[in-house]
Order: structure tokens, then C-alpha cells, then sequence
């Protein structure tokens, strides 16, 4: 085998196990939230800038929140095989669809907000509903 051959073969190695190397690196998913100024301060947001909220009757990671209630307040989908890590979470709703939550609480957007930014589900239905702070 000639030099020339030698590192060839040496270097299509190192390619091998650089290749297989990186593709056992997982791969991390951008949050599913950003965080922007409104109203009500630091609040977190949709990728379109819509204002999240979370509702006090959801408990223990479970929504509390489906059929009509869902429709005005609808979950801010996780895409099928979503990966999540702390302090993001992906819950499962009752009709099996995958929901993001943020510390444990799932998150919403209202259907009466049409303005990124906007904050008027904010206290709705005596306080229940509250914009989510990061």
C-alpha cells in the first residue's frame, strides 16, 4: 500500500467516526415560547407574538380546558415527537393531541386577542385566566 493510499484510507476513517460521531448528538429544539414586553410585563409569547396564558382550574400538568372552552382559548400545540426540556413540558389533552406547558402549566392563547401583544383574556372568568410570566 502506498503512502498516498495510507492516509487516504487514515483519512476516510477520521470522516467515518467524525459522521457517526455527530449524529449520535442529539439535536435541541428552540423553545416553544419567546418572551416579550406588554401590559402586563414580561409575558410569554407565541412565534407569531401572541400573548400565552395559563388557567388556575388545570392541575398536576393535565388541561382542564377542552370542547368549547378550547375553541376560545385554544392550546399551543406541540408538534408530534416534540422534545422538551425543563423548564418546558408536553402534556397530553383528553382528545390525545400534545399540548406545551411551561413549568408544569399548560398555555393557551385567547381568541379575543387579534394584535400581537394583546393581554384581554387577563384575569377572565374571575381571575382564572392570567397571562403567562416567564
Amino acid at each position: 500500500m502506498s503512502r498516498t493510499s495510507s492516509r487516504s484510507a487514515g483519512l476516510a476513517l477520521a470522516c467515518a467516526i467524525f459522521a457517526a460521531g455527530s449524529l449520535a448528538v442529539p439535536a435541541f429544539a428552540a423553545d416553544p415560547a419567546k418572551v416579550a414586553d406588554t401590559a402586563k410585563g414580561k409575558t410569554l409569547v407565541n412565534a407569531a407574538g401572541m400573548t400565552l396564558y395559563v388557567f388556575a382550574k388545570d392541575k398536576d400538568g393535565a388541561s382542564t380546558c377542552n370542547g368549547p372552552c378550547a375553541i376560545n382559548w385554544p392550546p399551543l400545540k406541540a408538534e408530534a415527537g416534540a422534545k422538551a426540556a425543563a423548564p418546558w413540558s408536553v402534556i397530553t389533552r383528553a382528545d390525545g393531541s400534545s399540548q406545551w406547558a411551561y413549568k408544569g402549566k399548560p398555555l393557551y392563547t385567547w381568541s379575543k386577542d387579534k394584535a400581537p401583544g394583546d393581554v384581554s383574556g387577563d384575569g377572565f372568568l374571575d381571575g382564572a385566566w392570567s397571562v403567562a410570566h416567564p
